[in-house]
């Protein structure tokens, strides 16, 4: 069974879409406070469905949340229109972005594929980040080295090891390291990872290209 997260005030839509995915084996836990679905103990479900527009905190606000303390695929169900929010939502990390009204075999489409692209990149993390770096605390070893990271290069490094293989945008790496100034965003996410690259290339010689720059994008580790 598919276990999914929603933060949804509209209890009656909620309700309609969780009945359309039950037939499909997915159970969905719908919590129209923010606060209470943010404690809900999230590492339990696979997916989150979020509003934006919910009571007491924006749901961009939600998302950010989310996207720091969890890894779990969030998909934006919105009504808000505004391009701006579409942008800003993916850019804090989140998935993908429905708007509302939509009908609920898209939803189930696009559960789908997101869930099979989460498996493809676990796999790809398990069997390949694994073999090379490890968290334990605070600190991040690479091939049973303990490296010497600043907060800001460990908080940028933590999040490529986790997504290996997948490119990171430059606003999602930005967002995610809460130690780096979104004023200098540009060059200090250059320096970090160039600094990063140097670390790394003092244990893997010859190649210092082990964080890969995706050209208009972001970086990715490979």
């Amino acid at each position: 069974m598919i276990n999914i997260l929603m933060i949804e005030d509209d209890p009656e839509f909620a309700e309609l879409l969780s009945e359309y995915l039950a037939q499909y084996d997915i159970k969905v836990s719908n919590f129209e406070d923010p606060y209470l679905g943010l404690s809900a103990g999230v590492k339990k479900y696979d997916l989150l469905i979020l509003d934006l527009t919910l009571p007491g905190m924006d749901g961009l606000e939600v998302c950010e949340e989310m996207v720091r303390k969890y890894d779990i695929p969030i998909i934006i169900s919105s009504a808000r229109s505004d391009i701006n929010d579409k942008v800003e939502a993916l850019a804090l990390g989140a998935d993908d972005y429905l708007p509302k009204p939509y009908d609920p075999k898209e939803m189930y489409a696009r559960i789908t594929s997101l869930l099979r692209r989460y498996s493809k990149a676990n796999n790809t993390e398990l069997s390949a980040a694994k073999s090379d770096f490890e968290l334990k605390g605070d600190t991040l070893y690479f091939k049973k080295d303990a490296l010497s990271l600043t907060p800001a290069e460990f908080e940028v490094l933590s999040l490529l090891v986790k997504h290996q293989g997948i490119t990171q945008s430059r606003e999602q790496i930005i967002n995610t390291a809460g130690t780096m100034s979104i004023d200098s965003q540009g060059k200090s996410l250059d320096v970090i990872i160039s600094k990063i690259r140097t670390k790394l290339g003092e244990r893997i010689p010859d190649d210092s290209k082990r964080i890969q720059a995706v050209r208009g994008v972001g970086y990715k580790l490979v």
